[in-house]
């Protein structure tokens, strides 16, 4: 019987941990069914939501929250040593502000096609389009636990609060 290696263990958790914060926002209204965190060496150093609409930002992504806050964490901008777990596909915003935070790493759950469907205004430019045409070279995982994060945007579809922007 395979045991799971502490990266695959480390992967679920920070994972798990994204889920839970985006899990909690159904129920304030601050903002879409996202949560992201970003582990550094083996770590997890922050864990943030969706807060368009309590901030009413519309950079206030999932994604910009934890890079500002891990920056903030860190007392620096470039997150190189970082990976960054994203419930849903990064849209092109996130995408570049993970790149010019210098993270290499981006593992995600559902795809951008998934919360479009939903209402959400996104771009339908991939993670894997935004990487090749911008030559950034980043490693990019998706559909990592994927059911999850399905259940996730299930769960907010039926949600009072829910509001698509």
């Amino acid at each position: 019987m395979c045991q799971p290696t502490n990266e695959t263990s480390l992967l679920a958790t920070a994972m798990q941990q994204a889920l839970q914060s985006a899990e909690e926002n159904l129920h304030t209204g601050d903002g879409g069914p996202f949560g992201a965190c970003i582990v550094r060496n083996g770590e997890v150093i922050v864990t943030a939501h969706n807060t368009v609409l309590r901030d009413k930002d519309a950079t206030c992504h999932a994604e910009i929250n934890s890079i500002r806050a891990a920056s903030r964490l860190l007392a620096r901008y470039d997150l190189s040593d970082c990976v960054i777990y994203s419930t849903t596909e990064p849209c092109p915003m996130c995408f570049s502000a993970i790149h010019w935070a210098g993270i290499s790493h981006i593992i995600y759950g559902t795809c951008i096609q998934d919360v479009q469907k939903l209402g959400f205004n996104e771009l339908p430019i991939s993670n894997q389009q935004m990487n090749q045409l911008g030559q950034a070279g980043m490693r990019i995982q998706a559909d990592f636990l994927r059911p999850a994060c399905e259940a996730l945007l299930q769960k907010w579809a039926v949600c009072e609060h829910r509001h698509a922007y």
